[in-house]
């Protein structure tokens, strides 16, 4: 028998032990901050060191995301939880994995005239989200709690996309405004302020629990029959943020994808998104995000929450191998 033949024969052998690596499909936002994260998973080959294969699509808007993971164009999207938990209740098992807290607040120019939300009435208000935005929602809440206020009759909310109401506070045409956190973080650099903030509205409706508002969503049964594909780009994905959170220069290496206009604008950004890692996550809260439910349910209405009645038992994603334990570890 030939070496030639020997050699060929291991070959086939070693081969038959070889097991091809799980392909993930990630569906992200164009131009999301999402994208931040997937670079440093792809700059630093995390993929490769935790044996999945990352395939990533670029979609428009979150409609687009939504529709993705619905047709199995993609395995995960980025998406918040109350989404989530309102497909559950239309029999779409989704289940998600919760990566980011609810940030953000109300901002005022620093020379504004209102300096409560008191000093809202017959005010415009800029809302980046629309109608349901949850933010706007909690303010809502919070200002009945606190004020007697009802904002919606008593304030004059404006609706806009997060660009444009950053250039109607800029060019002072509204009083305040609540927009997404790298949008808010750019009106504090233009030397604006944050008249509440969030976790002061929650903690004036009870909830002192820091509460997860986005997260890598997929597919309850997907994971089920995929629990390596999961797991392995879900550690990628926490080492990628441990890199952010540790590395400034790992921001200096992404800041090209930041668009970042001046360097306070940068600095806000690196400093408000580590702000927003979720350090932990549990029964904690997961019983806080239940009240958090029942408050943006009696605000929002069906409109936001669809059937839902609860907050689903299967809404959040738990693992033995991504406890909250591994979660404190990986971001420190």
């Amino acid at each position: 028998m030939s070496k030639w033949f020997i050699g060929l024969m291991v070959c086939f052998f070693l081969s038959s032990y070889v097991v091809a690596q799980p392909e993930v499909r990630v569906g992200v936002l164009k131009f999301g901050t999402v994208n931040w994260e997937i670079d440093v998973i792809k700059h630093h080959q995390l993929d490769k060191k935790f044996q999945f294969d990352l395939t990533v699509m670029a979609l428009a808007s979150k409609n687009a995301s939504a529709v993705a993971l619905q047709s199995k164009a993609v395995d995960i999207i980025l998406s918040d939880w109350l989404w989530v938990n309102r497909q559950r209740f239309e029999q779409r098992m989704y289940t998600m994995y919760p990566t980011s807290m609810a940030t953000g607040g109300l901002y005022v120019s620093a020379n504004s005239a209102v300096k409560s939300l008191a000093d809202l009435k017959g005010k415009k208000v800029g809302i980046a989200g629309g109608a349901v935005d949850k933010s706007w929602l909690l303010l809502q809440a919070y200002s009945q709690k606190k004020y007697g206020l009802d904002l919606k009759k008593q304030a004059e909310p404006t609706f806009a996309v997060p660009p444009l109401l950053n250039r109607l506070m800029l060019r002072g045409d509204l009083d305040a405004a609540i927009n997404f956190w790298h949008y808010g973080a750019r009106l504090k650099a233009a030397g604006y302020e944050t008249l509440v903030t969030v976790p002061q509205m929650l903690a004036e409706l009870g909830i002192e629990t820091k509460i997860p508002l986005l997260g890598w969503v997929f597919d309850q049964t997907w994971a089920n029959e995929h629990p390596e594909a999961i797991t392995r780009f879900l550690q990628a994905s926490l080492e990628a943020k441990q890199i952010l959170l540790s590395s400034d220069k790992e921001w200096q290496r992404i800041r090209p994808l930041i668009k970042a206009e001046n360097e306070d604008v940068f600095t806000l950004l690196k400093k408000d998104y580590r702000a927003g890692l979720l350090r932990e996550f549990g029964d904690k809260e997961i019983a806080a995000s239940q009240q958090v439910f029942e408050i943006l349910a009696e605000q929002g209405g069906s409109t936001l929450v669809g059937k839902a009645t609860a907050l689903s038992e299967g809404t959040f994603w738990r693992n033995n191998t991504l406890d909250k334990t591994s979660r404190a570890k990986s971001i420190q």
